[in-house]
């Protein structure tokens, strides 16, 4: 796959999984309105960071399939290449991480509980398509190399420290 290829069915891919889970969802039960009854302007500021944090990490992990992956997150179109570096030599999920970092942003932004509630839904779906498709999907796909990968670095909290490959 080209890399023009790849940006376009990855940008593609964003705008139809991200941005329905952490964006049209989130708007669709709160109307992004602010319940003043739960808004506190500490929390509203610490999530603005998350929303923001939160994006950064999204697209940053997006491009990562295209430059190194030579593919897309989707799993109709999926990499070329293990995608390793970057934020994965933290963590191997920055992308659903990511996502459920914008929707509690969200939460704590607007004062909506029910996004909080949302945001733990969603974890518990990605946590079980993670350990019953994408993990024996990727073991399949990339064998030992993804095996020594998923060893050495954590699925769901980043590691301080980034991995390197010759360190395994």
């Amino acid at each position: 796959m080209t890399r023009a290829r790849a940006a376009a069915g990855s940008l593609v891919f964003l705008l139809l999984a991200p941005g329905v889970v952490a964006g049209l969802v989130p708007w669709l039960l709160t109307d992004w309105s602010v319940d003043d009854s739960f808004a506190w302007p500490p929390l509203q500021i610490a999530g603005a960071l998350l929303v923001l944090a939160g994006t950064a990490v999204l697209l940053h992990a997006f491009a990562r399939f295209v430059v190194e992956g030579l593919g897309t997150p989707a799993p109709l179109a999926p990499p070329e290449q293990l995608v390793v570096g970057g934020l994965y030599r933290h963590v191997r999920n920055p992308m659903y991480v990511a996502v459920a970092s914008t929707i509690i942003g969200q939460a704590l932004l607007f004062g909506r509980p029910v996004l909080l509630a949302y945001a733990a839904l969603f974890m518990a779906v990605v946590a079980a398509f993670v350990r019953w498709y994408e993990e024996p999907a990727l073991t399949e796909r990339f064998g030992d190399q993804y095996t020594t990968y998923r060893r050495a670095v954590p699925a769901w909290h980043p590691r301080l420290q980034p991995w390197r490959a010759e360190n395994s």
